[in-house]
């Protein structure tokens, strides 16, 4: 009887993966919480598409629509100098304030974001990603 091969197919952003969806993955790659969810959800078979935060900014357009209905006081990474600098955690700022920040300062940027058939999982979240 032959024996089958195992293709290896390189990643296709128009195909979805074994979890049945394409996985966006918002990050600084050397943020070590970044870090951490990757190797978390690549040692569970996860296809990410990887956009880096540093080097390839979102506008506040993109940051309107990833947040959406969110609250985006959830997307403000609370361990940024700028946030706590500006006092933040007290005066929150107002949406669209809170938006052109992130959209010029990405280290303000709650990280990693990972997108996901509509779906927005904020930072290492294990049950956020197990829902995906």
């Amino acid at each position: 009887m032959p024996t089958s091969k195992v293709i290896a197919r390189k990643p296709n952003a128009r195909r979805s993966t074994k979890h049945g969806k394409v996985i966006k993955f918002l990050h600084k790659p050397n943020c070590t919480t970044c870090r951490k969810a990757r190797s978390f959800m690549e040692r569970r078979g996860f296809q990410l598409y990887f956009r880096d935060l540093a080097k390839d900014k979102l506008s506040s357009a993109e940051l309107e629509k990833l947040i959406g209905k969110r609250d985006h006081e959830d997307f403000l990474n609370t361990r940024n100098e700028v946030y706590r600098e500006e006092g933040m955690k007290d005066h929150p700022p107002s949406r669209k304030k809170a938006i052109r920040l992130m959209a010029s300062e990405p280290n303000l940027i709650r990280r990693p974001v990972i997108v996901a058939g509509g779906r927005v999982v904020l930072g290492f979240d294990k049950d956020g990603i197990a829902k995906l």
